[in-house]
This record gives structure tokens, C-alpha cells and sequence, in this order.
């Protein structure tokens, strides 16, 4: 147990120093081993290593696809155009409401995170200049949009946070809707009062908005953007194929993609770039969460493991109660919600399962409560997501960080802590 702890503590500090998990997981895993008795070069190259190539095999296809439909979205001014259309519909006045919606539409819709940030943000500081708001608020307003209710909560995106748990359950996206529904509301709702009140309170103080120092990122170009209708189908296809249809997520971002090129013949000398682009950019990510996997692995082959899964199990309350607990733990401990979740639910998954056949509760159950935790504490200040919407933005954690943490840790715990209560006494 105490080998598990400082394996998890080297995991969370060397990740809070900002070292890549891709060589500070196996340091950790090694620390496990060593701790629990098994031997530090098998434990690697067997344990670590299996761990790491099961996942990389079974989710790689989904990596690649989701960051090159993500990428293409972007380079053909798809997802731009969403983002205006959006903005305009809702207008200059609700600034705030504007840039959450452009933003949740874009992440229920299948595009990742880093691109949704690349793409809302040149409309926020228009529309935050418009409604004179203090560009404090920027990386809360996007990270409430892409970073909460549509990336665990809402049933059927097509977030990985949201796909990750149907192997281990034997679920599909749309797993326990109701539970989902009421925490995306909670997380929608309580976030945009929240930055709505912090509107009022730095408008009261006098702050208000200033000019960015980068420039280069001031401007909306629309002149080369597709027709919003147009747009937007892209991103049905894959909500409808996946979730209507019942195709396989590989299936529906191929049928996504697919339908982004014929929508876009004029821009087919973009198409090779932007599917490098985003093929590269997803090697990185299924490396990190497969490494994070692999740490798991290890964790679940020492004597310890046993001993710790007592405890979980032994949480007083709800089953649910004990996952949640574990999840958001180890999302913190990585800064990744996959990573996190990947870690608990490779550990643990199969005792949960167990526990929902034996006990009546629903797999769907636990599927939306990994999920939804694991969009917790991975929004730390050492999150991979919030670090690049800090420096896309030009803010720091001193600007910002505060209301990201409102946003994207306290209240979506709030909603995980909801939902199992109502769970608890048999409403869900």
C-alpha cells in the first residue's frame, strides 16, 4: 500500500513540475514494483509494457481519427463557421453565452479540445471586446464549453473520456442518460451563472477588456469559410451514426471525415497537411493516457493492490461512491482525464463490473460516473488542456485559474456528488 502511495505521489509531482508522463509513468510503475516485490525488468517489459500495448491497440484507431476529423474540421473552416453562426445567433450581449455554446457544440460534435480552443478563441475577443468584458474570463468561458458537460456528461458524445468506459462495462456512448442530463445541467447551468457573477464583479471593479498582446489572433477571418449548414453536418454524421445508428465510433469519424472532403473539393490541397497534422498530434496523446494505462497495470499485479481495493470497496455509502473517489484521485494525480480514468478502471474496472452484476446496480451506472469523475480534479493547474488554453489566451493562473477551478473541478464534483446521491436513494 505504501509502495502504491509514493508510486502515485512520484506520478503527481514530477506531472505538477510539468515532466511528460511518457517516461514519468514507467519511473512510477517502477517504484510499484520495486516496493511490491516483483521484479523491476519484468514488470516493465511485461506488466508495464502489456498494459501500455492493450490500450495503444484497442483505442489508437480512435486517437487518430478523432484528431484528424478534429483537424480537418479546423483547416477547412468548419469549425469556425459553426463557432460564428452560433455567436451571431446568440449575439454580443451575452457574450459569455455565446462563446459556451460555440465551444460545447463543437466537443458533443467530435472535435478535440485543443483544436476547439483554437477555434473559439479569435470569437471570444471579439465578442468579449464588444460587450467591454475583462479577457479574464476567456479560458473559463472555453473550458466550461469544452471542458466539462460536453466531454463526460451529455450522452452519446463522442469524447474519449465518454468511450473509454464501454470496454470496461459493456455499454455504448449514450450509457445512463438520465444521470448524464442532470449533471451536464448542473455543470451548464451553475458554471454560467458563476462566470455571470464574475462578469458583474470585475465590471464593478473596473475591469474591463484590454487589447491582447499578440495580434495575430484579433481577427475573424470568415471570407473562406464553408456555409454554416454545410458546417455542421459533419458533425451530425458522427453524433447520428454513432448514437442513432449504432456504428461503431471508428465507423462514424471515418463517415465524418469522409463527408468533411466531399463538402470541401476546393480545399483538397489542405486535406494530406491537415490529416498529418492531426495523425502526429494524436501519437502523442494515446502515448500519454497508454502510459498512464501502464501504470495501472502494475499497480494491479502487486500484493498491495488487494489491500487498497479493500479499502475502495469498503468506502461506506454507495458503490458508486468508491469509483468516483478513485477516478478523480488518480485524474488529479495524472492531469488527464483519460489518463486517470484509464488508470483507475484498469485496475478496477472488472471489480466494479462484478460488483454491478451482483448487486443489480446498472453497468450504465458506473460507465457515466467514471466518466463524469474523471472530468474533475484533472482540471488542475498541471492539466495538459488548461496549461495550452493559458497560453493561447495570453493569461496566466493568477488571471485566471480561479474561475477555471469554479468551472471545471468544483462544480462538475458537485454534480458527480448529485447524481450518485439521487442514484443512492433509488430516483436514478
Amino acid at each position: 500500500m505504501l509502495g502504491i502511495l509514493l508510486g502515485l505521489i512520484v506520478l503527481m509531482a514530477l506531472a505538477y513540475l510539468g515532466w511528460s508522463i511518457i517516461w514519468v509513468a514507467p519511473i512510477a510503475a517502477g517504484v510499484v514494483a520495486v516496493t511490491g516485490g516483483l521484479d523491476l525488468l519484468d514488470a516493465y517489459k511485461d506488466t508495464y509494457m502489456g498494459g501500455f500495448v492493450d490500450f495503444a491497440k484497442a483505442w489508437f484507431p480512435v486517437f487518430m481519427l478523432g484528431a484528424i476529423f478534429g483537424k480537418l474540421m479546423e483547416d477547412t473552416g468548419m469549425a469556425r463557421s459553426v463557432a460564428v453562426a452560433l455567436t451571431k445567433l446568440i449575439g454580443t450581449k451575452r457574450a459569455i453565452l455565446g462563446v459556451l455554446a460555440s465551444a460545447a457544440v463543437l466537443t458533443y460534435g467530435g472535435v478535440s479540445l485543443f483544436v476547439v480552443v483554437f477555434a473559439v478563441y479569435p470569437l471570444a475577443l471579439s465578442l468579449f471586446r464588444e460587450a467591454n468584458i475583462s479577457r479574464k474570463l476567456i479560458p473559463a468561458t472555453v473550458a466550461l464549453g469544452a471542458f466539462t458537460f460536453t466531454m463526460t456528461a451529455i450522452p452519446g458524445t463522442p469524447q474519449i473520456q465518454n468511450l473509454i468506459p464501454m470496454q470496461y462495462f459493456q455499454t455504448d456512448a449514450m450509457a445512463a442518460p438520465a444521470m448524464g442530463i442532470i449533471a451536464a445541467i448542473i455543470m451548464a447551468v451553475g458554471g454560467y451563472f458563476y462566470l455571470r457573477w464574475q462578469e458583474k464583479k470585475l465590471t464593478n471593479r473596473g475591469e474591463v477588456f484590454t487589447e491582447p498582446n499578440d495580434k495575430n489572433m484579433m481577427e475573424v477571418e470568415e471570407e473562406d469559410d464553408p456555409n454554416f449548414l454545410l458546417s455542421v453536418l459533419p458533425l451530425l454524421t458522427v453524433l447520428i451514426t454513432l448514437n442513432v445508428f449504432g456504428w461503431d465510433v471508428v465507423a462514424a469519424l471515418i463517415a465524418g471525415i469522409l463527408l468533411i472532403m466531399v463538402l470541401n473539393p476546393g480545399k483538397f490541397k489542405r486535406f494530406i497537411s491537415s490529416m498529418n497534422k492531426g495523425a502526429n498530434g494524436s501519437v502523442i496523446a494515446i502515448i500519454n493516457t497508454s502510459a498512464a494505462v501502464g501504470f495501472g497495470t502494475v499497480v494491479r499485479e502487486v500484493p498491495g493492490f488487494e489491500r487498497l481495493t479493500e479499502l475502495l470497496m469498503g468506502v461506506k455509502g454507495h458503490p458508486l461512491i468508491s469509483e468516483a473517489i478513485a477516478v478523480n484521485i488518480l485524474a488529479g494525480a495524472t492531469g488527464s482525464a483519460s489518463g486517470g480514468m484509464g488508470i483507475a478502471l484498469e485496475a478496477l474496472g472488472s471489480k466494479y463490473y462484478e460488483i454491478a452484476q451482483n448487486t443489480g446496480i446498472s453497468p450504465e451506472a458506473f460507465h457515466r460516473i467514471a466518466s463524469l469523475s474523471s472530468g474533475g480534479l484533472d482540471a488542475l493547474p498541471h492539466n495538459g488542456a488548461v496549461l495550452t488554453l493559458f497560453a493561447i489566451t495570453g493569461m496566466t493562473h493568477k488571471d485566471s485559474y480561479k474561475d477555471i477551478f469554479v468551472v471545471a473541478v468544483l462544480i462538475p464534483i458537485i454534480s458527480v456528488a448529485f447524481v450518485i446521491l439521487l442514484a443512492s436513494i433509488g430516483i436514478l
